[in-house]
């Protein structure tokens, strides 16, 4: 039974307030707060003031594992994600093989229970043919539908596929919303072209709400969860301001916030990513969005490649980006330039997901909810390093920005994993379990 006391912080509230105090942790709970606690414990950690946040839940990685750990695998993905403060992770199923079923989920499973040094929890991935094991196999988060242009056999795009997966079962549906019909036609056009920029051209907008209307139209027909995932779009954003039932939830990523179509000029393929990075004009309607409650919460679906493998010329470079790591530094720099605020963050990174997934007792600091937590400097500026970076392929587009928000010290269940940058060796996550969730539809 190991206990951890962290003394002298600046403990977040849900409301964005904080209380200057301690907080005990002991058996992986947290179970006391106060302004000051008189209590031993095996380790006590000194804040000296620093901001104690919930542990980021990541819902959308790209860890690699099975088949591409030359770019990443569950040990480094993880150990970014506790650099990043991020104390769980969701990841999806694109690997090789492809989480298609119960052994490909155990597989992954038995992977991160020796590897991961953070919680962790796994989709299963839609096929035309494997709806049987998409709704037993298990423990699994969700469902992830790609609609548009996957790799392997995970790609969905036929009405009566995606039909027969809407109208049996009840895990929440996480889609990736572009067009396959679309694309290619798009891609057929603008063939020829080799600038990055072209990529924002041909998985233009109208094939990411022509796929969203789509899942949106299956979720209300048979009133399923749905998630739109990494979602992009101003017309994205309008249709589900018109259209969004109870059970319905978004999500956006840092980049669709952050980036737009003006760094190919800078970054080139590097930026490359799908759903592609947008105008101005949608990163604002996103953060719009995000601030009205139309988008629910934040990702970063991490997808690393080699910078040998991202400089090549377009369109052989790999689509996806790293953000583990810098996704809440990120964030809490926009709280010190007025875009959200602390409690927008909690809300969004922590919180959010958790209620999203039915992931009980995380997203909060609270007495008996587990003990993953996050101290972070808000005072000090810091630019993102490619050579700091965890992650294995060591690259970031945000490479050079200064920003606040770093993490000092991320703890797991009561363990220290993350502190005075390095990893605590010996440590390991937990498998999530998924719940029940307090919208599901009713029947």
């Amino acid at each position: 039974m190991s206990s951890l006391l962290i003394r002298n912080a600046r403990i977040a509230r849900e409301d964005g307030s904080t209380l200057a105090g301690d907080v005990y942790c002991e058996s992986g709970l947290i179970r006391r707060i106060d302004s000051h606690l008189s209590v031993n414990a095996d380790e006590t950690i000194d804040a000296a003031g620093h901001l104690l946040l919930p542990g980021v839940i990541d819902p959308h990685v790209h860890f690699r594992e099975p088949g591409k750990e030359y770019k990443e695998d569950l040990a480094s993905g993880s150990r970014a994600a506790a650099r990043g403060g991020v104390t769980s992770f969701l990841e999806m199923p694109n690997t090789t093989p492809a989480t298609v079923d119960q052994v490909t989920l155990d597989d992954k499973l038995a992977r991160a229970a020796r590897a991961s040094v953070v919680n962790y929890g796994f989709f299963i991935g839609a096929t035309p043919r494997n709806l049987e094991a998409l709704n037993d196999a298990g423990p699994a988060c969700g469902i992830k539908i790609f609609m548009g242009c996957s790799t392997g056999d995970l790609l969905v795009s036929a009405d009566e596929d995606l039909e027969r997966i809407f109208a049996n079962g009840t895990r929440p549906i996480g889609v990736h919303a572009e067009d396959d019909a679309r694309l290619h036609e798009r891609r057929k056009r603008f063939s020829g072209r080799t600038d990055p920029a072209v990529h924002s051209e041909i998985r233009d907008n109208e094939s990411a709400v022509i796929a969203t209307r789509k899942a949106l139209a299956l979720s209300k027909k048979y009133r399923r969860r749905l998630h739109i995932l990494h979602m992009s779009t101003r017309e994205e954003v309008e249709l589900l301001r018109r259209e969004k039932p109870a059970w319905v939830r978004a999500e956006v990523i840092p980049n669709h916030l952050l980036l737009d179509t003006s760094e190919y000029a800078r970054q080139g393929a590097r930026v490359q990513m799908n759903p592609p990075i947008r105008s101005r004009e949608d990163n604002e309607a996103l953060w719009q969005a995000l601030r009205d409650g139309i988008i629910d919460f934040l990702a970063t679906d991490h997808a690393p490649h080699t910078l040998a493998e991202k400089d090549r010329p377009y369109p052989e470079a790999p689509s996806g980006m790293p953000g583990v790591e810098t996704a809440l530094p990120l964030m809490l720099t926009q709280v010190r330039a007025g875009r959200c605020t602390l409690a927008d963050i909690q809300k969004w990174m922590c919180r959010g997901p958790a209620e999203a997934y039915g992931i009980a007792n995380k997203g909060r600091i609270a007495i008996g909810y587990d003990a993953d937590l996050a101290l972070v400097d808000v005072d000090t500026h810091r630019p993102v390093r490619n050579d700091e970076l965890y992650t294995r392929a060591a690259w970031s587009p945000y490479e050079g920005q200064e920003l606040i928000g770093w993490p000092l010290c991320t703890i797991v269940g009561g363990r220290i994993v993350y502190e005075g940058g390095r990893i605590r060796e010996g440590v390991r996550g937990q498998a999530l379990r998924f719940g029940p969730t307090s919208d599901r539809p009713a029947a």
